[in-house]
């Protein structure tokens, strides 16, 4: 493994020399494709043109980032900014010198590369929900195949500039943003099969919701009581991260699970809501834009809500209620009120 590392490292000071300019590009790329743009950026705009379509989103946003969490328990892969200081590869010769960056000091293992999984599986959602309203509207045949070779030809793109970034961050080697890529596209290929999810039932969501935190908690229980410590990459993180404020807790194990699990459950509440089904037909084109901006409105206010790490069990219990509630704006609370305040429109025209 030592030699692959090797080849990352190579491959990272190469881009970080020779594609320097392109420092903003790669950070914004690194930032969009977190799984935070979809929570709070992309699910409620599709949501709005495609009901379906934003419940797939979320379904394997989180499905994806659970699996995420535990091929990384089990995989334990190093990171380039802190593997070039502890390595022996390069025995009495100079290690490399690799540049950090604001989201370099990731804290949790390597591999796979969670943002190559996240923006593999969230394109594949998105690029086969356009090419399905293109063929329900007959697109011509021709259209449809320029179409349809467009948007692989753009996933294909973004994908590439998001690997790139994970690499040039030293973040992550490239056969991790190479194993997040494959097993983005595998959830959500698996995940987009399963019809049942457009329909789950409260229960299901939170039968669902339990299993996959018991299911997590006793694995990395039972690792730990056979002796291996799934945190060791958090001490790595202190020692080797430049600046000590570039080390985030929500880029943590525990705090990435009790997001994604706080999303589920929050989009099982919004659904199953009853005053959901007073508005869940409403086809009004303004309506819909209405609900997307305002949602997006409030989904950044929320988002400016951040709160302390010093106690972890209060991030953690408040990252899932944050989480939760992100959920629950775009599906019924913006919705319901604009519904209330369209009958009260009508009721005082009437009178």
């Amino acid at each position: 493994m030592d030699l692959l590392h090797s080849w990352g490292v190579e491959l990272a000071i190469h881009l970080q020399t020779r594609y320097s300019r392109y420092e903003g590009l790669f950070s914004l790329a690194s930032a969009v494709a977190d799984l935070h743009t979809t929570f709070f950026c992309l699910f409620p705009v599709w949501f709005y043109i495609r009901r379906d379509t934003g419940v797939r989103l979320i379904w394997v946003a989180v499905i994806g980032d659970w699996l995420n969490l535990l091929l990384k328990w089990v995989l334990s892969g190093e990171r380039p900014y802190w593997w070039v200081h502890e390595t022996q590869f390069y025995r009495a010769g100079k290690a490399p010198s690799l540049q950090q960056f604001p989201i370099t000091c990731e804290t949790g293992p390597g591999s796979p590369s969670g943002h190559a999984m996240g923006v593999a599986g969230v394109w594949y959602v998105m690029v086969t929900a356009l090419l399905s309203i293109a063929r329900e509207k007959k697109c011509p045949f021709l259209l449809y195949r320029l179409l349809q070779i467009g948007l692989w030809a753009l996933m294909a793109l973004v994908v590439l500039i998001v690997c790139m970034s994970r690499v040039f961050m030293a973040a992550h080697f490239p056969h991790q943003v190479i194993t997040g890529f494959i097993t983005g596209i595998v959830v959500a290929g698996i995940v987009s099969k399963k019809k049942w999810i457009y329909n789950a039932s409260m229960s299901k969501y939170l039968i669902i919701t339990i299993f996959m935190t018991v299911f997590a908690i006793g694995f990395y229980l039972l690792l730990k009581i056979v002796g291996v410590d799934l945190l060791w990459t958090i001490e790595k993180a202190q020692k080797w991260c430049i600046r000590p404020e570039w080390i985030h807790m929500d880029t943590t194990p525990f705090a990435s699970l009790l997001r994604n699990m706080g999303s589920l459950l929050g989009l099982g509440l919004g659904l199953q809501s009853p005053f959901y089904g007073d508005f869940k037909k409403n086809s009004n084109a303004a309506f819909k834009m209405g609900c997307i901006m305002i949602s997006l409105f409030l989904l950044q206010l929320l988002d400016g809500w951040t709160f302390s790490s010093d106690n972890h069990v209060s991030f953690y219990v408040l990252s899932f209620g944050k989480s939760a509630f992100a959920l629950l704006i775009p599906t019924i609370l913006v919705p319901w009120a604009l519904c209330r305040i369209c009958k009260g429109t009508e009721v005082d025209k009437n009178l």
